[in-house]
């Protein structure tokens, strides 16, 4: 399993938000049998928004450089995640407005002309010749009006419609927090799409020294077996080994340029544009601080946790509202205007009333809105603590990661330490004449294992440092300092390189 497999997985576990864990590491590399796309990696087989973005704009000649800053800084602003969430938080925004709007005034206009001729026969009326005496003649009237008003109404007091407006300032909360969540996201795919890219660069960088090893022992074996000391089995299993070290570069080149795309993509970058990332990302041990102090960090911080609180509010609101509507309401509404027969002869005339309404009987409506507000309450606190038990879960399994990913990255500096002896031990004996190339072979399949395996725990533990950022609610806030290029010491290195055969 190639260590990119297994940052995907991690990074794939994050965005569908599960439990956070950063490794199922066996000798540094996952078990895990999963597709190496991205979008295959998504539940139901559906592209997460997080992994795509707003382009930015044309391609831009030549080649750019991307530091871990700038990537995040470009992820927060193009990526679709956070434009979508951006978006919701504006629909309940006119939400709030569009509740707040029932305890403002509402002011109507309008400029009437009327022109009616009426059949008083059709009515009922027959004035006959008693019709002079009301200036009617005949049978039919005609009369005209003209109008022009301005109306008013308004609830002076509507506690339904009071605590209607709360819960949806309370929902305007809970889709800030969520738009904080969405870029908290955003931040932990960039930072691991980022890593997914140095790692390939590091495999390709490690399949490229081992086929020189490679390419350094089949002429080794060959110019042997011209000189008559080597058999040509030798000679053939040198062939074998070297192409299988291209075969292996073949893959890592073209991982590398996959995980580019991807990269790309999440920083709303065209797919061809040319880049050099300007962050190596080294090993840091993490800063000492304790599980206890990071889960109140958490439970203070994480935008998600403070959205479900908000949602919790908001139906609880929601439900007082629903109990208001067997409260009387308290109005007033008016016009004032001008009233004549004609435009020439109007004069102003003007209205005001006030009243009581008293709900009686509405058919269970208000019932039925209470049972369902009970129901979205209980549902939104029992969301709300199942969130508090995964934050612990998060927070606890980070930590065991990070703890377990720093052992790994030691353990496997150490191997490579050893299979670079091996190696170098058994390249000299080849050389002397003591063994065949076997020995040579197998060092060197050692060797490549111990490479593999030390950039799988090396990005491992910055994986697992982002996760563990996460879970405490500071991706956005700590990465940045977390995933920079100062060394601290003790920093291992990149990784070790295949000695050259003699």
């Amino acid at each position: 399993m190639h260590v990119r497999q297994f940052l995907s997985s991690l990074l794939i576990l994050a965005l569908a938000a599960t439990p956070l864990s950063a490794q199922q590491l066996s000798g540094g590399a996952s078990q895990l049998n999963v597709p190496q796309s991205l979008d295959q990696l998504l539940a139901a087989g559906q592209q997460s928004p997080f992994s795509g973005s707003v382009p930015e704009g044309k391609l831009v000649p030549g080649v750019i450089d991307i530091s871990v800053e700038d990537a995040i800084t470009r992820g927060l602003r193009y990526n679709l995640g956070v434009v979508l969430s951006s978006q919701t938080t504006e629909q309940a925004k006119a939400q709030r407005l569009k509740e707040l709007s029932n305890l403002l005034p509402h002011l109507d206009g309008s400029l009437r002309e009327t022109e009616i001729k009426e059949n008083l026969l059709a009515e009922g009326f027959n004035l006959g010749a008693n019709g002079a005496a009301f200036g009617i003649n005949g049978n039919s009237v005609r009369f005209s009006n003209s109008d022009a008003r301005i109306s008013m109404s308004e609830d002076l007091f509507d506690w339904h419609a009071i605590q209607g407006a709360r819960a949806a300032q309370a929902n305007v909360k809970a889709a800030n927090f969520s738009f904080g969540t969405a870029r908290e996201t955003v931040t932990l795919a960039v930072a691991a799409s980022y890593l997914l890219v140095v790692s390939a660069e590091s495999q390709v960088d490690a399949a490229q020294a081992e086929l020189k090893t490679a390419e350094a022992l089949f002429q080794l074996a060959e110019d042997r077996e011209k000189a008559g000391l080597s058999p040509d089995i030798d000679t053939l299993r040198a062939r074998v080994e070297l192409q299988v070290r291209r075969q292996n570069l073949i893959e890592a080149n073209n991982n590398l340029a996959k995980q580019r795309i991807t990269l790309l993509r999440v920083l709303g970058l065209p797919v061809h544009q040319q880049f050099r990332l300007s962050s190596r990302v080294p090993y840091r041990p993490l800063p000492l601080l304790g599980e206890e102090d990071a889960l109140k960090h958490a439970l203070a911080a994480r935008p998600d946790y403070l959205a479900a609180e908000q949602q919790v509010k908001s139906a609880e609101l929601q439900r007082q509202s629903a109990l208001a509507e067997r409260y009387p309401t308290l109005g007033i509404s008016g016009d004032y205007g001008t009233l004549g027969t004609h435009p020439s002869n109007v004069f102003p005339t003007w209205s005001v009333n006030a009243g009581v309404k008293i709900p009686i009987f509405e058919g269970g409506k208000t019932e039925a809105d209470i049972k369902q507000a009970d129901s979205v309450l209980k549902q939104r606190r029992a969301q709300r603590d199942d969130l508090r038990g995964r934050i612990e879960q998060d927070v606890a399994s980070a930590f065991l990661d990070v703890n377990s990913a720093a052992e790994q990255v030691e353990v496997a500096r150490v191997t490579v330490d050893y299979a670079q002896q091996a190696l170098t031990q058994s390249q000299d004996r080849f050389s002397a004449g003591v063994t065949n190339n076997i020995e040579v072979i197998q060092a060197q399949e050692a060797m490549a294992t111990a490479n593999e395996q030390y950039i799988g725990s090396l990005y491992a533990h910055n994986i697992a440092k982002v996760l563990l950022a996460r879970a405490m609610g500071a991706a956005e806030q700590t990465l940045r300092q977390v995933l920079g290029d100062a060394a601290s010491p003790g920093q291992a290195p990149a990784q070790a390189q295949p000695a050259p055969v003699k």
